[in-house]
């Protein structure tokens, strides 16, 4: 079982600048957590992973620094293309989606490089990436399109594993407002994929967003073929009466991402603005990854309640290696609880991570 933390929440997008970040943030949490070594769900921008996809002797360099500081990379962001980081994002996160080949190309890109950056002993290396795209526009003709593509992934990803000896695996992640936006609609799209390349990863923040039971979302994927190859440990924010949370729930209101909100009954926004507009009855789930570790302010909570029983099922009921805590939005946290240097990010990602590895070691203990 490989823990990691994703560094889709750092803005570096090249070579230099992920490397900073290694001294900056990765080295000191793996200090802070007393480990010899520390795993990284490392997001690489497309500029830098076509970089490093072309040059052999970049991946061994990157290697090496990583291995210099006790870091090691079993699995790869492959979600944002590029600039995750800015001001504004929203809707751009989705694109190129998986009707273009800068898509296919680039999570191609990823799996090149990731089959140098894994340890020897890892059984398999994963990627993340868009549930085939936003859900509009969609049709018969861009469907097509994308089945295609995944067909050349599948296609690429043998080619690269005979080359290699390594098994790098890609998993689609539902997410809110996405073509595949749960398990159901995963495992009707996802049927067909060719499944030793092709998987779910299963982001527990959506997962909780859409009101999906776990046992039953990994039923259903299961009865489909379609492997978990990849958990995102993450927690949504949620409210049970969104009429006496507005005031606090403003404050969670912001320009760089999307939060999606749904409703147990099945109301749904696009954002949490929105949400709060059109005075959608209540409990709210958002598409908000809060700390894990943390409390949000009374009266609202996180669905770290599902993440728990999520992790029971996951173990219980798959063969899922990789687990990597992917809490991106701690720039844009109410100011009350946003880190105000590095250092205070550096405490709150060790935060989380301990908090992970302790849920993941209670329940294997008591298996």
């Amino acid at each position: 079982m490989h823990l990691s933390y994703c560094t889709n929440v750092h803005p570096a997008e090249d070579l230099a600048g992920i490397i900073e970040q290694l001294d900056t943030y990765a080295e000191p949490i793996r200090q802070r957590l007393g480990a010899d070594v520390l795993g990284l769900g490392l997001w690489l921008a497309a500029p830098v992973a076509a970089a490093l996809a072309d040059d052999p002797a970049l991946r061994r360099g990157l290697r090496a620094e990583l291995d210099a500081r006790g870091l090691e990379v079993v699995t790869l962001n492959g979600f944002p293309y590029e600039a995750f980081q800015a001001p504004v994002v929203k809707h751009a996160v989705y694109y190129p989606d998986w009707t273009s080949r800068d898509r296919l190309d680039y999570t191609l890109d990823l799996a090149r490089v990731l089959s140098d950056l894994m340890p020897e002993t890892a059984a398999y290396g994963s990627i993340s990436t868009l549930p085939l795209a936003w859900r509009t526009p969609w049709d018969k003709s861009r469907e097509s399109v994308a089945r295609q593509h995944l067909d050349e992934l599948a296609h690429g990803l043998e080619k690269i594993a005979a080359e290699t000896g390594r098994t790098i695996r890609v998993g689609f992640e539902p997410e809110p407002g996405c073509v595949i936006e749960n398990t159901t609609q995963a495992a009707d799209l996802l049927r067909n994929v060719d499944t030793r390349w092709l998987g779910v990863c299963l982001d527990l923040a959506h997962l909780a967003c859409a009101w999906e039971q776990p046992a039953e979302a990994l039923d259903r994927l299961a009865a489909a073929g379609v492997p978990v190859v990849k958990v995102q440990v993450s927690a949504a924010l949620q409210t049970d009466d969104p009429v006496a949370a507005a005031e606090v729930l403003r404050a969670y209101v912001e320009p760089r991402f999307l939060h999606q909100t749904r409703t147990s009954l099945g109301g749904a926004t696009d954002d949490l603005d929105l949400a709060l507009r059109e005075q959608l009855p209540g409990p709210w789930r958002i598409h908000y990854h809060v700390p894990l570790h943390a409390l949000p302010e009374p009266p609202l909570s996180s669905t770290v309640p599902v993440l728990r029983n999520a992790i029971h099922e996951l173990l219980a009921r798959t063969d899922c290696e990789h687990y990597d805590v992917e809490t991106y939005t701690w720039g844009v946290l109410p100011v009350s609880q946003r880190p105000t240097d590095a250092a205070g990010l550096v405490g709150g990602i060790a935060a989380e991570l301990a908090f992970a590895r302790d849920l993941l070691a209670a329940e294997v203990t008591a298996r």
